[in-house]
């Protein structure tokens, strides 16, 4: 089973994805436990704070390394623990896979600003981002990586085959283009191949069309 902690200032932001579609199948089935973190339980002032003004000043505030340290030691966990930032390197379906044959994930979610740097360089072991854009926290980023890794877990997808043949699965490319009923609509065509019933020919258009993966680059 794998047990993912998420470190974060706004559990709640977790609750209804976690306990929806392919993230909670995976949970009922099993493969996978959440642990919501309030990194707030881990400060020791009346006011909770988590954050100050930068050295050097500037605008904005910093989320101080401290209750990060505190709430990670708690968990006596193992690594990876991995900070989502936009600073980091581009998470990859190779990423995902790679958690999902772990035992344990840590997520630190950023928030503010920025996370003291001390944070990246001495706590977390990998430093992830989900593109190039900044967004208001890492809490969506981290619903990414958590949803990209759980649904390769057992018991997450009714067919497990359907996600070995996702994009980028396996180091493979973007897959080739779906469809369904009905094969005429609106006067779009189905491509003939795929109601031909030739299982050979199929799996040469599917190859065809799959591109080389660098699009995802």
């Amino acid at each position: 089973m794998l047990r993912i902690n998420v470190v974060t200032i706004f559990p709640e932001f977790f609750t209804t994805p976690l306990g929806l579609s392919i993230p909670a199948r995976a949970g009922q089935a099993g493969s996978v436990e959440y642990r919501l973190i309030d990194l707030r339980d881990f400060t020791h002032d009346k006011h909770r704070t988590v954050d100050d003004a930068p050295y050097g000043g500037g605008p904005g505030m910093v989320m101080k390394p401290d209750p990060f340290f505190e709430a990670v030691e708690s968990l006596s966990v193992r690594s990876p623990i991995v900070l989502l930032s936009a600073r980091g390197r581009r998470f990859a379906q190779a990423d995902a896979q790679k958690f999902s044959e772990g035992e344990e994930l840590t997520l630190l979610c950023g928030h503010y600003k920025d996370v003291d740097q001390r944070v990246a360089d001495h706590l977390a072991t990998e430093e992830l981002s989900v593109g190039d854009f900044v967004l208001s926290g890492g809490e969506a980023a981290a619903l990414v990586v958590i949803d990209a890794t759980v649904r390769l877990l057992p018991g997450a997808m009714s067919d497990l085959d359907s996600a070995r043949g996702d994009s980028f699965y396996d180091s493979r490319g973007i897959s080739a283009p779906s469809y369904t009923r009905p094969p005429s609509f609106r006067g779009h065509e189905v491509p003939e191949v795929l109601l031909s019933g030739d299982h050979a020919r199929i799996a040469k258009w599917r190859r065809e069309q799959e591109q080389d993966g660098k699009a995802g680059e």
